[in-house]
């Protein structure tokens, strides 16, 4: 519950920058504003869970069956396998990528992870 309180505004930040990029047309970078949400929030079964709809839902609106597909399993895991700490580091949660595959993490995400890990152990 810890982690879903200090992550949650930044993942909330994410997502919204991925509505207004998905507003003007730009949705790649708006895909990849969720994936970054999903890498900062996928220690807190609410928010991996929140990321993992929208991703579902970004892939209906783009007609994007794989994606679909990919995002109702990854609903699925995510719900079941979050609370274990059973999550590959890094993983940007796509449909792109295997679902237990580890990745490494950008420079701005581990600096949002650490921070929010440090607000935890204080």
């Amino acid at each position: 519950m810890q982690y879903t309180k200090h992550a949650k505004p930044h993942v909330l930040h994410k997502i919204q920058l991925a509505k207004q990029a998905n507003m003007v047309g730009n949705h790649a970078q708006a895909f990849n504003l969720l994936e970054d949400a999903h890498v900062i929030g996928q220690k807190s079964t609410y928010l991996h869970c929140l990321v993992h709809y929208l991703m579902l839902k970004h892939g209906f609106e783009k007609r994007d069956i794989v994606e679909v597909f990919g995002q109702i399993l990854r609903i699925f895991g995510a719900l079941t396998k979050t609370c274990f700490g059973l999550l590959p580091s890094g993983n940007t949660g796509g449909a792109n990528v295997g679902p237990f595959t580890s990745m490494p993490i950008s420079a701005q995400n581990k600096r949002i992870i650490d921070a929010i890990e440090q607000k935890i152990s204080d």
